[in-house]
Protein backbone atom coordinates (compact mmCIF):
# COMPACT_ATOMS: atom_id res chain seq x y z
CA UNK A 1 0.00 0.00 0.00
CA UNK A 2 1.60 3.58 -1.13
CA UNK A 3 1.98 6.25 1.52
CA UNK A 4 -1.05 8.53 -0.58
CA UNK A 5 -3.30 5.94 0.23
CA UNK A 6 -2.82 5.29 3.63
CA UNK A 7 -3.38 9.09 4.03
CA UNK A 8 -6.78 9.03 2.37
CA UNK A 9 -7.90 6.24 4.88
CA UNK A 10 -6.45 7.49 7.60
CA UNK A 11 -8.43 11.13 6.86
CA UNK A 12 -11.50 9.37 6.63
CA UNK A 13 -11.59 8.23 10.34
CA UNK A 14 -11.59 11.59 10.65
CA UNK A 15 -14.99 12.11 10.14
CA UNK A 16 -17.38 12.78 12.61
CA UNK A 17 -15.35 10.86 14.94
CA UNK A 18 -15.68 13.79 18.11
CA UNK A 19 -12.28 15.91 17.17
CA UNK A 20 -12.96 19.21 19.05
CA UNK A 21 -10.37 21.51 20.53
CA UNK A 22 -7.87 20.14 22.19
CA UNK A 23 -8.07 17.54 19.27
CA UNK A 24 -7.62 19.81 16.73
CA UNK A 25 -4.74 21.72 18.47
CA UNK A 26 -2.82 18.58 18.76
CA UNK A 27 -3.51 17.54 15.32
CA UNK A 28 -2.06 20.90 14.29
CA UNK A 29 1.03 20.51 16.54
CA UNK A 30 1.46 17.09 15.30
CA UNK A 31 1.06 17.94 11.58
CA UNK A 32 3.30 21.01 12.16
CA UNK A 33 6.14 19.01 14.18
CA UNK A 34 5.83 16.06 12.13
CA UNK A 35 5.19 16.76 8.44
CA UNK A 36 3.31 14.40 6.13
CA UNK A 37 2.46 14.26 2.41
CA UNK A 38 -0.80 14.96 3.70
CA UNK A 39 -2.71 17.39 1.17
CA UNK A 40 -6.62 17.39 1.89
CA UNK A 41 -8.01 17.05 5.28
CA UNK A 42 -11.46 16.54 6.25
CA UNK A 43 -13.17 16.76 9.19
CA UNK A 44 -16.83 17.14 8.53
CA UNK A 45 -19.08 16.70 11.43
CA UNK A 46 -16.34 17.25 13.96
CA UNK A 47 -17.57 20.16 16.33
CA UNK A 48 -14.54 22.78 15.66
CA UNK A 49 -15.15 26.56 16.32
CA UNK A 50 -13.57 29.11 14.24
CA UNK A 51 -10.08 29.53 15.67
CA UNK A 52 -10.11 25.56 15.29
CA UNK A 53 -10.69 26.11 11.63
CA UNK A 54 -8.35 29.04 11.39
CA UNK A 55 -5.30 26.84 13.30
CA UNK A 56 -5.82 24.22 10.30
CA UNK A 57 -6.16 26.24 7.71
CA UNK A 58 -2.64 28.36 8.89
CA UNK A 59 -1.08 25.18 8.09
CA UNK A 60 -1.33 25.81 4.73
CA UNK A 61 1.19 28.79 5.03
CA UNK A 62 3.67 26.82 6.59
CA UNK A 63 6.35 25.66 4.53
CA UNK A 64 6.83 22.46 5.90
CA UNK A 65 3.06 21.67 5.65
CA UNK A 66 1.84 19.86 2.45
CA UNK A 67 -1.79 20.76 3.73
CA UNK A 68 -3.33 22.21 0.48
CA UNK A 69 -7.16 21.58 0.93
CA UNK A 70 -9.21 21.70 4.41
CA UNK A 71 -12.89 20.46 4.45
CA UNK A 72 -15.37 21.35 7.45
CA UNK A 73 -19.15 20.71 7.57
CA UNK A 74 -19.56 20.49 4.17
CA UNK A 75 -17.26 23.53 3.60
CA UNK A 76 -14.26 23.96 1.57
CA UNK A 77 -11.75 26.18 2.56
CA UNK A 78 -8.63 26.87 0.06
Amino acid sequence: MSCEKYLIVCIELLWDCGVADEGCAALASALRSNPSHLRQLSLSGNKLGKSDVKLLSDLKDDPHCKLETLYYCECLFT
